[in-house]
């Protein structure tokens, strides 16, 4: 394989490019993203776990829905789920830096489930994850508290709006199916 391919590919599967390797990407395990609070966030650590990705902001009439998730991680984390908020400033809705989503989020709802730090969720400038979603499902957040379903075998499960509430009546039963389901 040419040096050139190779990188490409190693960068694609950390999630931090998008390449034509992002759409060959079939499980969400291969994307990383800098975390809210320094470091990295990677998605295989969360492998055998059903993950339910959001992208948030914090200025948003669903800004409420982060106690839901709160909720929703803490109740169900023992069975395997695990919340993942991705802020984004895409809708003009959300801070401008780590620091201050992260302060808004511990001060206003004790957010304890995983954050990445700022980044974008549509369009052409959308991270890795996102790219490979919208290859997979041809679906791309359309506002803020949008949804991706990720079963425990890494695949995309489902995706959601913001009127999908974390907990309920579409969400919270696909997300029990998810569950039962062994890796």
């Amino acid at each position: 394989m040419p040096d050139v391919t190779r990188r490409l590919l190693m960068l694609a599967a950390g999630g931090l490019i998008a390449t034509p390797a992002v759409a060959a990407q079939t499980v969400a395990w291969g994307f990383s993203f800098p975390s809210i609070e320094d470091g990295v966030l990677n998605m295989a650590d969360y492998r055998g776990h059903v993950l339910l990705v959001v992208n948030t902001a914090s200025f948003c009439g669903f800004t409420y829905q982060y106690e839901a998730l709160e909720k929703l991680h803490a109740k169900l984390t023992p069975q395997g789920l695990t919340v993942i908020g991705m802020p984004s400033q895409d809708f003009n809705q959300e801070s401008g830096s780590n620091a201050a989503v992260k302060a808004f989020c511990d001060a206003t709802f004790d957010v304890q489930f995983p954050m990445t730090g700022l980044t974008h969720v549509r369009g052409a400038q959308a991270n890795a994850f996102y790219q490979w979603v919208k290859a997979e499902r041809r679906w791309e957040p359309d506002w803020n508290f949008n949804k991706v379903l990720i079963g425990r075998d890494g695949r995309i499960l489902g995706t959601y709006g913001s009127n999908d509430e974390p907990l309920g009546g579409t969400l919270y039963p696909a997300i029990e199916a998810a569950l039962k389901v062994t890796a």
